[in-house]
C-alpha cells in the first residue's frame, strides 16, 4: 500500500470516491455519509482540526459496501445491517475496486449456509 492509500480522506473526497452527487445540482452529497455514520457503527471517522471528518481506507471500504447494498441492491438500512453483521467478510472486487455483484453475494451466503449445515451434520454423527 503506498503513502497515498494510507492517507486519510476528507468527507468531500469520500463522497467523490463513492460518486454521491445530487442528480439535479451536481453537488456532492456529504450528508449521506454523515447519515450512514449514525446508522452503521462500523464507520469510524477520525476528527482532526476542529471537528472535520477524515476517513481511512477501512472506513471507505465499509462505505463502499454500504452504498452497494443500499443504492445498487435496493436494500433498506435494516437489511444492510443484517448482511454486514452476518457476513463480516463481504469483500470488494480487488481487480477494479468496485463492490461485488449480487450473484457473488448470494453465492457466498449459500456457501456459508451449506458450511453451517455440514458442521451441524457432523455434530449429529
Amino acid at each position: 500500500m503506498n503513502k497515498l492509500n494510507k492517507a486519510y480522506k476528507s468527507i468531500s473526497e469520500v463522497a467523490e470516491i463513492l460518486n454521491l452527487k445530487d442528480s439535479k445540482s451536481g453537488k456532492l452529497n456529504t450528508h449521506t455519509i454523515r447519515f450512514w455514520e449514525k446508522e452503521f457503527k462500523q464507520i469510524k471517522p477520525k476528527f482532526f482540526n476542529s471537528k472535520r471528518r477524515y476517513y481511512d481506507e477501512k472506513s471507505i471500504d465499509m462505505l463502499k459496501k454500504i452504498k452497494f447494498l443500499l443504492k445498487d441492491q435496493g436494500l433498506k438500512i435494516e437489511g444492510a445491517k443484517k448482511i454486514l453483521k452476518r457476513e463480516a467478510s463481504l469483500d470488494l472486487d480487488e481487480t477494479n475496486n468496485k463492490t461485488i455483484s449480487s450473484a457473488e453475494i448470494n453465492l457466498k451466503f449459500k456457501l456459508h449456509k451449506i458450511s453451517s449445515l455440514l458442521k451441524n451434520l457432523k455434530k449429529i454423527k
